[in-house]
């Protein structure tokens, strides 16, 4: 008997926590279990249980580590088992949803630094650590240092965002430090992410989001107005042209605009 309990809450558990579970599947010691049988618990997980693929993988890596490490075995079984993780396509919000949503967040230090993460595609953690010293007004750029990977890079800070910024600025007094500052240092993430979630119930989008969301629409609005994908992948500090790939899945413009293309290239063919 396995408590369903058990299979779901895999985050928190020890790795004897997990070779408990497969014992009690057998109703035997872990130590008298044999290859197949361990093969058969993750095929059951697999094909029965349907866990997800970080599931599987907690429960590889905690059973594995009591056979090699405390057993002294080591099983062809333990590299077989690789579960392959599925992509998610991310929730992206057109250019209305947007303003609908920033117009609920009252407080300016919020909606400023929420309107940044859409305007220059930022992560979160990107943007609350930002200081006036990163912006740019000449070039009008905006210098995004210790992103993910502790790269760093600079993206396209737009006219009007940056018009919406110095007002901001002016009328908070800050003229150094950090742009969204709060006590002794800058705003935590996971209040912005609090304020997002109240703005985004009270302007009745109905659309999971959160902050993130707003990195990922930045991106499909690019290349649905045409943006060459290379230099969303800069833009966006992804390490692989393949991360920035995933948007060409999630926007109807660009099929729209690939069939009008593709029936005028076709138009002279003959029968």
């Amino acid at each position: 008997y396995v408590d369903n309990r058990d299979l779901h809450s895999f985050p928190t558990r020890r790795s004897s926590d997990l070779v408990r579970v497969l014992a009690n599947y057998y109703h035997r010691s872990p130590d008298l279990l044999t290859e197949d049988e361990i093969r058969r618990f993750f095929l059951y997980m697999i094909n029965e249980r349907k866990s997800s693929a970080s599931s599987i993988t907690v429960y590889l890596c905690g059973i594995k580590f009591f056979y090699e490490t405390t057993l002294k075995r080591t099983w062809q079984i333990f590299e077989i088992v690789k579960p392959l993780r599925t992509k998610k396509l991310p929730v992206v919000l057109t250019a209305e949803e947007i303003q609908r949503i920033l117009k609920e967040i009252m407080h300016p230090v919020y909606r400023m630094a929420l309107t940044l993460i859409y305007a220059c595609g930022l992560r979160n953690s990107e943007a609350v650590r930002l200081t006036v010293g990163d912006v740019d007004g000449k070039r009008r750029q905006l210098r995004v240092l210790f992103g993910k990977g502790s790269k760093h890079r600079y993206v396209h800070l737009p006219d009007r965002p940056l018009e919406l910024l110095r007002d901001y600025c002016r009328q908070q007094g800050i003229r150094a430090g950090y742009l969204f500052p709060e006590k002794n240092g800058h705003i935590n993430g996971e209040n912005l992410q609090r304020a997002f979630k109240k703005a985004l119930l009270a302007s009745g989008v109905g659309k999971t989001a959160t902050p993130h969301t707003l990195r990922h629409s930045y991106a499909t609005h690019l290349l649905e107005n045409g943006e060459d994908i290379r230099v969303i992948k800069e833009l966006l500090g992804h390490n692989s042209i393949q991360t920035t790939e995933i948007y060409t899945h999630v926007t109807d413009k660009i099929t729209t605009r690939l069939h009008v293309n593709l029936n005028g290239m076709m138009a002279g063919l003959q029968p």
